[in-house]
């Protein structure tokens, strides 16, 4: 008998070794990848059934970003914001035309983008509306998630994510998520924005009631308050739309976007608003060093090019349905609950059977990949470029999961 040499546990005793516990991977080392599929050390296939919480919206190593980044690799990859660039402008062009604003001020990570709407909504305040210097308020929804800075940990009702990093950022107000009236209820003169992700996604891919952000831009419009979407997660095409607050027909006054926008190869973050928002920024005031840089407005340009098209939005919608189909008919079969939009879902397994996290590993055992989150919950959200039949596939691999 041939004895094969697994590689997988010495590689995760030695990223145990040399790195801190920030997470809690699954036992899979991915050495390899082409669009739904990812490969591991010891030559494992896996159907990704997470593209990298959304930010691999487009699957792994598509054609035309890979090609966007070769090209750019090969001509010029960072000036620093000292300078401009020959990418700079095609990319917040098309950024700001893909999202019907003004003006694009790219960064590199989410949380980066979501710090940088938070000061943009404060001075905002403070220059436009008259706010009091200090006291800008913005109101957010329990729940949330987004990112894991310091500040904003600060508005966390995450106790796992908040413990132990205090002194807290004051100047947030928690309402419930998907109750309009008491967000209405808590906006004061002092309020400057809404912060509010549309989908609420770790939270387990929670989606509010119908007309909940209808609601929210008439209060904040009536306010003269800035409505915040946090799409990092839920926009570029995720949910079936560009970007998932389209479901309810709603402009926000800011966009905050990242993850697919650098199409899995580079970070790439960016806030966009119309001029009298993101102009309120005078040069010295904010800045990265790397936000905007020639390589990741190249690739965040051939993800614009993508969107462009419908296509990816037409697949979501499509093969969505089809996600929501083959979940639903598991209800009362192991499932307790399925909340799904487009190609993106949080599923509900009955406690009493196993935690998410088991769920999670046994689907590896069998060829497929999705994360946890929140006890007995596990999200599933497959590239775009994920086919029907892979679709399937991975339905019946959670079935078999749940039969006793």
């Amino acid at each position: 008998m041939t004895t094969i040499d697994f590689r997988t546990p010495e590689a995760l005793a030695d990223a145990e070794r040399w790195t801190a516990h920030n997470y809690h991977p699954l036992p899979v080392v991915v050495a390899e990848a082409e669009g739904a599929w990812v490969t591991d050390v010891d030559g494992r296939r896996f159907l990704d059934m997470l593209a990298g919480y959304s930010a691999l919206n487009f699957g792994h190593r598509h054609p035309a970003l890979i090609a966007a980044a070769h090209a750019q690799l090969d001509r010029l990859t960072l000036t620093s914001r000292a300078f401009v660039h020959d990418q700079f402008a095609a990319f917040c062009g098309g950024l700001a035309e893909l999202c019907g604003k003004d003006l694009v001020l790219p960064m590199n990570t989410g949380a980066e983008a979501v710090e940088t709407a938070i000061k943009v909504a404060r001075k905002w305040g403070y220059q436009v509306k008259g706010v009091p210097d200090g006291q800008a308020e913005i109101i957010v929804a329990d729940g949330n998630f987004h990112g894991r800075t310091t500040t904003i940990v600060s508005f966390s009702t995450d106790p796992e994510a908040r413990a132990d990093f205090g002194p807290y950022t004051p100047g947030f107000v928690v309402v419930p998520y998907g109750d309009a009236a008491a967000l209405a209820a808590a906006i004061t003169p002092n309020t400057v924005a809404v912060l509010v992700e549309p989908i609420q996604g770790e939270g387990g891919v929670l989606i509010p009631p119908a007309g909940y952000f209808a609601a929210v831009r008439e209060a904040c419009t009536a306010n003269n308050v800035l409505l915040v979407a946090d799409e990092i997660q839920s926009g570029l095409g995720r949910t079936g739309k560009t970007f998932a607050i389209e479901h309810e027909n709603v402009i926000p006054d800011m966009y905050v976007l990242g993850k697919a926008l650098g199409g899995g190869i580079v970070p790439v973050s960016a806030v966009a608003a119309n001029r009298d928002v993101l102009g309120v920024l005078k040069p010295g005031e904010h800045g990265s060093t790397f936000g905007g840089n020639a390589l990741a407005c190249a690739v965040g340009s051939a993800v614009v090019g993508l969107l462009r098209t419908g296509e990816f939005q037409e697949r979501s919608a499509r093969l969505g349905q089809r996600l929501q189909d083959g979940l639903s008919a598991l209800i009362g079969k192991g499932l307790v609950g399925v909340r799904c939009r487009g190609l993106w879902a949080g599923v509900d397994i009955d406690p009493a059977l196993m935690t998410g996290r088991q769920a999670c590993e046994r689907l590896a055992e069998r060829g497929v990949l999705a994360k946890d989150t929140h006890g007995s919950t596990i999200r599933l959200a497959p590239p775009l470029v994920i086919t029907e039949e892979e679709l399937d596939h991975a339905v019946a691999q959670l079935a078999a999961v749940l039969t006793p």
